[in-house]
């Protein structure tokens, strides 16, 4: 193991920020962001070889998609827009609609075996996975740098652990809002969205974590009453995450606000054209250009130190 690799993680966070929790039986490490990483962008987590986590999460896009939503490996149609990963280290719930899912351990696993629907395609050829990676000489010496704790074995808990490892690296508090660099417009736009849009849009990551129903209950996707069974859930949504919103589009579960006004025009506020322009004017101040630019989370042709 390299001296690079068995450094200590250090989160990249601004004064007044505390580091997220880490789940006790995956601490941060180095290596083990590192091998999430290649993970990340690895198709063969998907049967057919055609899909990655990178393939629907684009860091271009804040590790979101540019879809409505986006088809699986056998081309069963997705359910959901695609969310942008940004701070997901510090969310309580992982998902639109299930707060069941509460680590990105188990979130992971989502996309590479659910049903609901089919995305990856390993549900049931999970197995395949640590086949293939210990083919890979590169991937062999990278488990045992990340996991020495457990030999090295390269496994789907292994797989997942180092997933979320990379996920929780994904950080993002750069952007002019926190700068203090607003515009005259994105400053007046503040003032705007603090006193519509802030009881809902909350906190630092703007979001409250809750479910709201904003758009009309569509039988398709009941959204939290899936996960609750209650009739009062129906079309209940987690409030989405704002930060780099102005680049994750279209918008909303269903994907279905094609322009940031659109979606800014469903939410029940009534804003005249003078103050949606400063709303989105601030709303385009809270993309962090650093992350989505950022090398280190991009696709990584060298991870063992030749192309």
């Amino acid at each position: 193991m390299t001296a690079a690799l068995a450094a200590p993680w250090g989160w990249p966070l601004p004064p007044g920020f505390v580091a997220p929790i880490v789940p006790a039986d995956n601490p941060m490490s180095v290596a083990k962001v590192a091998l999430g990483r290649r993970l990340f962008y690895d198709a063969d987590l998907s049967i057919d070889g055609t899909m990655s986590c990178a393939s629907c999460h684009e860091q271009k896009h804040a590790f979101a998609d540019g879809n409505p939503t986006r088809p699986g490996v056998h081309g069963d149609p997705g359910r959901r827009n695609v969310p942008g990963l940004a701070n997901v280290a510090w969310f309580a719930s992982l998902t639109s609609a299930d707060p069941r899912v509460t680590t990105l351990e188990a979130q992971a696993m989502i996309p590479i075996s659910g049903l609901t629907p089919v995305e990856m395609g390993m549900h049931g050829s999970e197995q395949e996975i640590p086949r293939r990676l210990s083919r890979d000489a590169c991937y062999r010496r990278q488990f045992r740098a990340a996991f020495p704790d457990r030999r090295g074995r390269i496994d789907m808990t292994s797989v997942a652990m180092a997933l979320a490892s990379f996920e929780r690296s994904l950080v993002s508090f750069d952007t002019p809002a926190d700068r203090g660099a607003l515009s005259p417009q994105a400053s007046a736009g503040k003032a705007v969205f603090d006193r519509t849009c802030a009881s809902c849009h909350s906190g630092p990551h703007f979001s409250d974590g809750r479910f709201h129903a904003i758009l009309p209950v569509n039988k398709a996707d009941r959204g939290l009453a899936e996960a609750t069974g209650r009739a009062e859930d129906e079309g209940r949504f987690r409030t989405p995450p704002l930060r780099n919103v102005a680049v994750t589009g279209p918008w909303f579960h269903d994907g279905s606000a094609r322009t940031l006004r659109d979606a800014i025009a469903r939410h029940p506020v009534m804003l005249d054209a003078a103050d949606t322009g400063r709303v989105l004017a601030y709303l385009e101040a809270l993309t962090d250009r650093g992350f989505i630019e950022n090398p280190a989370f991009a696709y990584p042709d060298d991870p063992c130190g030749s192309k």
